[in-house]
C-alpha cells in the first residue's frame, strides 16, 4: 500500500503546508441518544450530530435540562441548519435540500406502508384506475441525509392529502393513454394501490372466510367437482373425465408495452385560506410563517383548529423538533402548558419512533422508548405510550426470543410456589422469553407484508417437474462453480439468496440467460442505473451468441424503482402481478422493508425470486434490514459466490469483509494512503487529488472520480468539500440556488426515495435544467433547495450500488465516532481502478474494520420469517 510521499514523488504533487484547525472541533452532542437511533445517519459524523443541530433526528436532550430561551438562542447561532431555526424564523429549505438528495424516502412512500396480499383482482383494478397520491414537501432532519426522510411520516401521521374517487376508477385507465405521467407519480399510484390492498387484508382477518373462496387452481378444481357430485348436477364417475391442461400457467397475454398506473394529480398546494389561518396561529405561538405551508399539508383542513387544541401537533410537520414544539405550545396555551400534558407525551412517543426509522430501526424495545421519553421531560414514560397505543399511533407486538440464538439469555426457571402442589406441574414447563416491542404502524405492516409474501412465494411454487425446470438442470449441468449451483438451486426452489461481490454479479447473469432459454418470463432489477448498466453488459456475455432471445422473451433489465411504478419491466397481468415467472433482484441489501414489500407482493404466484448482493455493504436507506434478516432466517438455500474480486482493490475489500485491514501490494497504485492531521488538510488534499494527481497518475478526467466522506456536516464533510471542490473544478457566481451550468449534482427524485446523479445544463424561468443518467430532468425553482445539491463529494450511502473508475475515501479525525466495518467496506469498494485514502483518523480505522460489523437495528422480519418459512436451518449450498 502506498503512501502520501510515495504518490507525491510519482506525481510531483507540492506539498502542504496545513494551517490552523478549519472548524474541526466542534460541541460535543448534548444528553443521551435513543439507543441505535444515533447510528441510523450512517454517514453522519460526530460534530454534526451535536446539541447545535436540531435537526439531527436522534438527539434526544431533555427539555427540562435547558430553558427554551435558550436553545433558541443556540438554533439562531447555526443559520447553517434552518431546520434549527424553526423557533427563530429561518427557512428550512437549504436542511431539507441536504436530506431529500440523499436518497431521502419522500413524499409517497407514506402510502407504501408495507405489503399487500392482491387477493381481490376487482378491487386492485379499482385502486389501480384512480389513486391520487399527495404529499409534503416538508423540513426533512441532518440525519435523513444519509438516505431517509420524514416526509412519509407527515403523510402517515396525518398530513398527507390522499384521495381516490370513483370516476378516476372508471376512467383511470383511458386517461393513462393521454397523460404523460412521470416515474415518481406512476410510484405514488403504486404505492398508494398497495396501501388499500393492505387495508383490505386486514379487514379481511377479522371476518368470516366462505368455505373455498381462497382456493384456487386443482384444489379450487376439486371443490367444485365435489359440489357438482352433492348437488347432482354430474355423477362421480364423470367428474375426473376432463383432459388436463397442457400447461402448468396459463398462456401470458399478448406482449405489450409496459402501461403505468393511471395518472396521479400532482399534490395539490393548501388552499390559500387554509394557509392563512394556521399562518396567523402559528405567529400567535412565535413560530416562523415558513412552517403554514408545510403545516398546513401535513394536517389538512382545520389545521388551524387542530393546533390550537393540540399544539404539539406541531411535531408532524418535518423537521420540527419537541423542544420547539414545547415553545409553541407555551405561547398558546400559557400555564396550562406542561411537560406531563398527555397531548405532550404522546406526541413526543411518536416522533421518537419516527426518528428510530430514520435510523433504520422498524421497533423499538419498550424500555429503550420509554427511556428516551424519561430524557425529554415526560415523567410517566409508560403511560404516555400506552396512550399512543391507545390512539393508534403506535403499535405493541411481543415477539418470542429464539433461546436458541447466539447470545440469547437462558430463561430462568419459574419455581413453585409453597404448598402448591397441584399447581407445580402446570409451572414445570418455563414460560418462553417475550420482548416487547413498539413500532409505527407502517414499518409493522410492511414487515409483516413481506413475511407473509416470502412465505406466499416459498409454498406456491409448482413441485411436479416441468420442461423448464429440466432445461434449468441441464443448464446447471452445463456450468460450472457456483454458477451452476446458483441455476440448480433456483430450478428447484422458489426462493434463493446469493451473496457475493461485484464479480459475482456474472452469475446471476448466466442464470438470467440460462431462464431465458428456457422459456421463463425473467426480470433483472438493480438499485441503480448504473447497477442496470453494469448487468446488462455482464447478461450480454452470458447470453448465447448464435440464437438470440425473441422480443417477448428476452429478460428486462431495469430499476427497482422503474418496475414498481410500471415506467420499466414488463408489465402487470390482469390481476395486477408482475408478468413474469423469474425476478432476480441485485444489490438486495439495498432494499428496505417497505420496498422490499411492494416487490414481493407484486410477484404472481409460481413465480421464483433471487435476491441476490454483497452482504458486506451498508443496509439500506430506508427502515429495516431485509437481506440480513432473510439470509439470519435460513428459510430458503443460499448460495455462496467463489468468484473473488480482482486486484489490489478487491484483496484489500476482502479482507475487510472479514474483519482484516491488511497492506496489499499495489505496484500501479491502485491503493493510496494519503495521511493527514487535520480535517482542512483533509480538505487540502482531496482537493488536489481529485483535480490533479489521479488524472495525471491514471489518465483520467477530474469527474472520473468520486470522492466519499462520512457524513455532510464537519470541516471535512460534503458541504465543504463539495464548496472546495465547485471552487477548483467549475468556478462561478451560483447564480441560480448556488449552482452554475457543469456543476456535478445529487438530484432527490420526489415521492421515490432515490438519489440520481447528473450535471447542471443551464437554468431559466421554467427551473434547473439537469441531466441525470442520461435524462434531461426539470426541477421547479421552488423545488431546487430542498431537492438538488451539489455531488462531487458523496456520502457512502448514496454511493452504494454505484462504482467508479476511482474514488476517494477521506476519513478526518472528527469522523472516526461514524466508522463501521460496513461503511469502510463499502466506501474502499466504489473504486473500480484506483483508491485513495485521505486517512486522519489514525487507529479508529482498524479497530472499527475489527470490531464494529454495523450499527444496530431493531427489526421483526427475522422472527416472522421464522414462523412463516417451512424451514428455520435450510442448508447452504
Amino acid at each position: 500500500m502506498s503512501t502520501e510521499s510515495a504518490a507525491a514523488e510519482e506525481t510531483g504533487a507540492p506539498a502542504h503546508e496545513p494551517g490552523a484547525e478549519d472548524g474541526a472541533a466542534q460541541a460535543a452532542a448534548e444528553g443521551a441518544d435513543v439507543p441505535g437511533a444515533r447510528d441510523g445517519a450512517d454517514e453522519t459524523s460526530a460534530p454534526e450530530r451535536s446539541a447545535q443541530d436540531p435537526a439531527d433526528a436522534t438527539d434526544a436532550t431533555s427539555t427540562d435540562g435547558r430553558p427554551a430561551a435558550q436553545g433558541e438562542a443556540e438554533a439562531a447561532s447555526e443559520p447553517e441548519h434552518p431546520a434549527q431555526d424553526t423557533a427563530g424564523g429561518a427557512s428550512p429549505d437549504e436542511q431539507a435540500a441536504e436530506d431529500e438528495a440523499d436518497g431521502a424516502s419522500t413524499d409517497g412512500q407514506a402510502a407504501a406502508q408495507g405489503g399487500a396480499d392482491g387477493t381481490s383482482t376487482d378491487e386492485q383494478a379499482a385502486a389501480q384506475g384512480g389513486a391520487d397520491g399527495a404529499s409534503t414537501d416538508g423540513q426533512a432532519t441532518e440525519d435523513e441525509a444519509d438516505g431517509t426522510s420524514t416526509d412519509e411520516q407527515a403523510a402517515a401521521q396525518g398530513g398527507a392529502d390522499v384521495v381516490s374517487t370513483d370516476e378516476q376508477t372508471t376512467t383511470g385507465d383511458a386517461g393513462a393513454a393521454g397523460e404523460q405521467v412521470s416515474e415518481a407519480e406512476a410510484e405514488l399510484a403504486a404505492q398508494r394501490e398497495l396501501r388499500e390492498r393492505i387495508e383490505r387484508r386486514k379487514a379481511e382477518k377479522e371476518g368470516p372466510v366462505a368455505s373455498g373462496t381462497k382456493l384456487s387452481g386443482k384444489a379450487a378444481d376439486l371443490l367444485a367437482a365435489v359440489r357438482a357430485v352433492e348437488s347432482g348436477e354430474k355423477p362421480a364417475s364423470r367428474v375426473f373425465d376432463a383432459a388436463e391442461p397442457a400447461s402448468r400457467r396459463p398462456a401470458p397475454e399478448q406482449a405489450r408495452r409496459p402501461q403505468p398506473p393511471a395518472p396521479v394529480r400532482t399534490p395539490a398546494e393548501p388552499a390559500a385560506e387554509t394557509v392563512g389561518t394556521v399562518r396567523a396561529v402559528l405567529a400567535e405561538g412565535g413560530a416562523p410563517g415558513a412552517l403554514a405551508e408545510p403545516a398546513a399539508a401535513a394536517l389538512g383542513d382545520g389545521a388551524d383548529t387542530l393546533l390550537r387544541e393540540d399544539p404539539w401537533r406541531l411535531l408532524r410537520v418535518p423537521g420540527v423538533r419537541p423542544e420547539q414544539a414545547d415553545g409553541f405550545a407555551r405561547a398558546l396555551l400559557g400555564d396550562a402548558c406542561g411537560p406531563d400534558d398527555e397531548r405532550r407525551s404522546r406526541a413526543v412517543a411518536v416522533w421518537l419512533l419516527e426518528q428510530a426509522a430514520v435510523a433504520g430501526h422498524t421497533a423499538l424495545d419498550a424500555t429503550t422508548l420509554e427511556s428516551a421519553l424519561g430524557r425529554y421531560a415526560v415523567s410517566d414514560p409508560d403511560a404516555a405510550v400506552q396512550s399512543a397505543i391507545s390512539e393508534g399511533d403506535l403499535l405493541v407486538f411481543q415477539d418470542a426470543l429464539d433461546s436458541q440464538a447466539p447470545g440469547a439469555a437462558a430463561p430462568a426457571p419459574v419455581a413453585p410456589a409453597s404448598g402448591a402442589e397441584s399447581e407445580g406441574d402446570e409451572q414445570d414447563e418455563e414460560e418462553q422469553p417475550v420482548r416487547v416491542l413498539v413500532g409505527l404502524e407502517r414499518c409493522a405492516l410492511a414487515e409483516e407484508s413481506l413475511a407473509d409474501g416470502l412465505a406466499r412465494v416459498v409454498n406456491s411454487l409448482v413441485k411436479e417437474e416441468s420442461q423448464e425446470r429440466s432445461e434449468l438442470l441441464s443448464a446447471a449441468d452445463a456450468a460450472k462453480g457456483s454458477t451452476a449451483e446458483l441455476i440448480r438451486a433456483v430450478a428447484g426452489h422458489s426462493l434463493v439468496l446469493h451473496t457475493g461481490g461485484e464479480a459475482a454479479r456474472a452469475e446471476p447473469a448466466a442464470l438470467v440467460a440460462a431462464a431465458a432459454s428456457a422459456g421463463l418470463r425473467v426480470c433483472a432489477a438493480a438499485h441503480t442505473a448504473y447497477g442496470r448498466r453494469v448487468f446488462a453488459r455482464s447478461l450480454a456475455a452470458a447470453s448465447p451468441q448464435e440464437a438470440p432471445e425473441a422480443a417477448d422473451t428476452a429478460p428486462a433489465v431495469v430499476t427497482v424503482h422503474g418496475l414498481l411504478s410500471g415506467a420499466e419491466g414488463p408489465g402487470r397481468d390482469s390481476e395486477g402481478a408482475l408478468a413474469l415467472d423469474l425476478l432476480v433482484v441485485l444489490d438486495a441489501p439495498q432494499l428496505d422493508v417497505e420496498t422490499a414489500a411492494m416487490l414481493v407482493e407484486s410477484l404472481p404466484d409460481g413465480a421464483r425470486l433471487l435476491l441476490s448482493g454483497d452482504p458486506g455493504v451498508l443496509w439500506s436507506a430506508g427502515a429495516g434490514r431485509v437481506f440480513a434478516d432473510v439470509l439470519a432466517a435460513r428459510g430458503c438455500p443460499v448460495v455462496v459466490s467463489r468468484t473473488p474480486d480482482e486486484g489490489p482493490i478487491g484483496e484489500l475489500v476482502s479482507g475487510i469483509g472479514i474483519g482484516e485491514l491488511n497492506q496489499v501490494a499495489a505496484p500501479g497504485k491502485e491503493v493510496v494512503i494519503v495521511p493527514v492531521r487535520d480535517a482542512g488538510e483533509a480538505v487540502h488534499r482531496t482537493v488536489q487529488l481529485v483535480a490533479d494527481s489521479v488524472p495525471r497518475a491514471f489518465q483520467l478526467p477530474a469527474d472520473a472520480t468520486q470522492v466519499i466522506t462520512v457524513g455532510h456536516g464537519g470541516a471535512a464533510g460534503t458541504r465543504a468539500l463539495n464548496a472546495a471542490l465547485k471552487e477548483r473544478l467549475n468556478p462561478g457566481p451560483g447564480r441560480f440556488g448556488g449552482f452554475d451550468p457543469g456543476d456535478r449534482v445529487a438530484y432527490a427524485t420526489a415521492g421515490s426515495g432515490r438519489t440520481r446523479l447528473g450535471r447542471v445544463v443551464r437554468a431559466d424561468a421554467e427551473g434547473l435544467h439537469l441531466e441525470c443518467e442520461g435524462d434531461p430532468v426539470v426541477v421547479p425553482k421552488d423545488r431546487v433547495e430542498q431537492s438538488v445539491r451539489h455531488g462531487w463529494a458523496l456520502t457512502a450511502q448514496q454511493a452504494a450500488g454505484q462504482r467508479w473508475p476511482a474514488a476517494v475515501a477521506v476519513l478526518p479525525g472528527d469522523a472516526a465516532q461514524g466508522l463501521t466495518r460496513a461503511w469502510v467496506y463499502t466506501a474502499f469498494s466504489r473504486g473500480e481502478r484506483h483508491l485513495s485514502v485521505v486517512h486522519g483518523v489514525e487507529q479508529a480505522l482498524p479497530r472499527a474494520v475489527a470490531e464494529v460489523p454495523a450499527k444496530p437495528r431493531t427489526t421483526r422480519l427475522q422472527t416472522l420469517l421464522r414462523a412463516q418459512l417451512p424451514s428455520a436451518d435450510q442448508p447452504r449450498t
